[in-house]
């Protein structure tokens, strides 16, 4: 059994923001030492571009259309006074769905929470988690954010990475002696927008980032044509706002990196290093200014899969059991998380259900990686679907086109849609019947999102509620492009 797990997920981030995956601009000396001391999966996938979905498949190892989470949940989904209660309060998203920390505590391990949850009435502890101190909301302010404490809602005054470091470091405090291992869950808010300058520490926004080119990200690029609504068009478009969000962004990320290397100092400190799994990854990736624009897979409308948003950093560290200083190129997904961490800790994962992820508990440790169609992966976003191999992607959108067929061994930015070329009309009918199949075999009927209109704006309430005739999703950006059509 292995011994420690500790699990730091970041809000919004792609691989490119890491100054270990050369990016020379922004500043993370600690991700860069997990990085050192340990390995970097450079093509690792989410399971949705998009947070609440992306955290539910982390966490029970299924897809979207097999947790029926498939949009951000919109609502303040906490307790009485902390929002509308009709817009997902006290609802648990993922209530008999069981996650890997249920088999690590069944296991023996001792499981804690500090930071975004974000997958439903926050306000009680789930999936066997014992520490429960989280953030009320999915995201917000990094000063006077919501809080959870005891079940009730408090601002927190101070700032919010902090904050959640700080909480997690009491806890681990009092993990000190005991017999028992721990898994540490530790969920950044960052670097999620907002990304104002009165939002972050001024030293880092100002001294690092005010006066910084920014030449580690695109700018001047146009949205693609079929995009008919596309978030954050300021930040695309001026000079002086692209400057603030992406001084903002990098502020975030480097706050966020100096609080990772609070707990790994911690760690060390308490001669538990080599004694604890580091994992570091994100929900879902992020375009500033890739593709011309800010945001994730709902910064455009039809949803987007650019590798921008589909792509998170992932790197996992543990002196004396994962190589250190490693590049792995493998395609894997955050459906493999969970069989890969059961693997790794020992435990096997037993839940019963059929799953569509692959352990790679042996590339972690250095053998050769034999897992279950390992060179293909998969992603959903709604009515939006997307197989990619190490050279080719095709998304297939059911409801509001088009397709796209990227060549990406000679098009890597995914500049050349070749979807409806006769030349490719092979290629395109290849992917297309092996994305059908594998959604086939996973798909759960009644949370299958094929036919669902979502745009970006939200989950409102669970799938079920759809046979009810409530309203299960947000629409206004769509009913505004349908609106103001292009």
């Amino acid at each position: 059994m292995c011994s420690n797990i500790l699990f730091i997920l970041s809000d919004d981030q792609g691989p490119w923001a890491m100054g270990c995956a050369g990016n020379r601009e922004i500043k993370t000396p600690n991700l860069d030492r997990l990085a050192v001391t340990g390995m970097r999966f450079e093509n690792f996938f989410c399971a949705s571009p998009v947070c609440s979905p992306a955290r539910a498949s982390l966490l029970t190892g299924r897809i979207p259309s097999q947790h029926g989470v498939h949009d951000w949940l919109r609502g303040w989904d906490s307790v009485a006074g902390c929002g509308p209660v009709d817009e997902g309060a006290r609802i648990e998203y993922l209530q008999g769905q069981p996650g890997y920390t249920d088999v690590l505590a069944e296991a023996g391990y001792a499981c804690g929470l500090s930071g975004k949850w974000h997958l439903g009435n926050s306000s009680r502890p789930q999936k066997s988690y014992e520490y429960w101190a989280v953030h009320a909301k999915g995201g917000g302010p990094y000063y006077g954010a919501p809080m959870i404490r005891d079940g009730v809602v408090h601002e927190e005054p101070e700032y919010v990475t902090d904050v959640i470091t700080d909480n997690a470091l009491k806890w681990l405090e009092t993990r000190k002696g005991s017999d028992s291992p721990f898994y540490m869950g530790v969920h950044y808010t960052a670097p999620h927008a907002p990304w104002g300058r009165d939002q972050h520490p001024t030293e880092v926004y100002d001294d690092y980032y005010n006066n910084c080119p920014f030449e580690s990200v695109p700018y001047g690029l146009t949205p693609p044509e079929w995009v008919q609504f596309f978030a954050k068009p300021q930040e695309a478009n001026d000079p002086e706002k692209r400057r603030a969000a992406l001084s903002g962004y990098y502020a975030a990320v480097t706050e966020m990196d100096r609080n990772i290397g609070r707990l790994i100092d911690w760690l060390e400190a308490n001669q538990l290093r080599e004694n604890t799994l580091i994992v570091f990854t994100s929900d879902n990736g992020m375009h500033m200014g890739h593709h011309g624009v800010f945001g994730k897979g709902n910064a455009t409308l039809p949803l987007n899969m650019f590798d921008e948003a589909v792509k998170v950093p992932f790197i996992a560290s543990h002196p004396g059991t994962v190589p250190e200083g490693i590049v792995n190129s493998e395609l894997v997904s955050q459906y493999d998380f969970m069989p890969t961490l059961l693997d790794y800790a020992g435990v096997g994962c037993s839940t019963g259900d059929v799953l569509p992820g692959a352990s790679f508990d042996d590339a972690l440790k250095g053998k050769p990686h034999r897992g279950q169609e390992h060179l293909v992966v998969y992603d959903e976003y709604g009515p939006v679907r997307m197989v990619r191999t190490k050279e080719w992607k095709y998304v297939h959108r059911y409801l509001m086109g088009p397709n796209e067929l990227y060549d990406l061994k000679n098009d890597p930015q995914e500049m050349s849609n070749l979807a409806g070329d006769s030349q490719w009309s092979g290629k395109e009918s290849e992917l297309r019947s092996c994305l059908e199949d594998w959604f086939t075999r996973y798909v759960d009927p009644d949370k299958d999102g094929i036919d669902i209109n979502i745009c970006g704006d939200g989950q409102l309430r669970p799938c079920s509620d759809r046979t009810n005739g409530k309203k299960v999703f947000a629409t206004s950006r769509l009913e505004e492009a349908q609106k103001h059509p292009k």
